[in-house]
């Protein structure tokens, strides 16, 4: 929910200034004059995202990346195949909503490279629990060692 600002954005704010090409992904090399940047409710980047997407859903994720942003059944298509593919075994396994951040954005953010960006995600989350009346869970933050086991701390516990 951070970079849509609550679903308010389709595509990542000033996203086509951001090079999301990852040239030794041969399985899913990019296409000419294409970019790969967050489009869609969970932001999907990366061609390699792009590609496997495509190549699950049914569309042409390499050549064709703007459909994510202007097709809503292919965007939240898009969205739940993220989801099930990564974060949900994530979040089913326990290690809780600090490993999603970590999978997500973690070279990035986690470790201190962006504490105010995490902040900022666990409170939507926070919010988000507390509109549903469910409990966040522990192990909210994610602040491990990107080169092994990652190592989580609860931040805040909502009642």
């Amino acid at each position: 929910m951070h970079e849509t600002g609550y679903l308010c954005y389709i595509e990542e704010v000033n996203g086509a200034s951001y090079d999301y090409c990852d040239e030794s992904n041969s399985e899913y090399p990019c296409a000419p004059n294409k970019s790969y940047y967050g489009r869609g409710p969970l932001q999907l980047t990366w061609n390699y995202n792009y590609g496997a997407a495509g190549a699950a859903i049914g569309f042409d994720g390499l050549n064709n990346p703007e459909i994510v942003a202007s097709d809503p059944v292919v965007s939240f298509k898009t969205a739940l195949w993220y989801w099930m593919n990564n974060a949900h075994s994530i979040i089913t396994s326990g290690q809780g909503f600090g490993a999603t951040v970590q999978d997500y954005h973690g070279a990035l953010e986690c470790n201190g490279g962006r504490p105010s960006t995490v902040n900022a995600r666990i409170q939507y989350y926070l919010d988000y629990c507390n509109q549903l009346d469910v409990g966040p869970g522990n192990n909210l933050d994610c602040n491990g060692d990107n080169n092994g086991p990652v190592r989580f701390s609860l931040v805040c516990q909502v009642s």
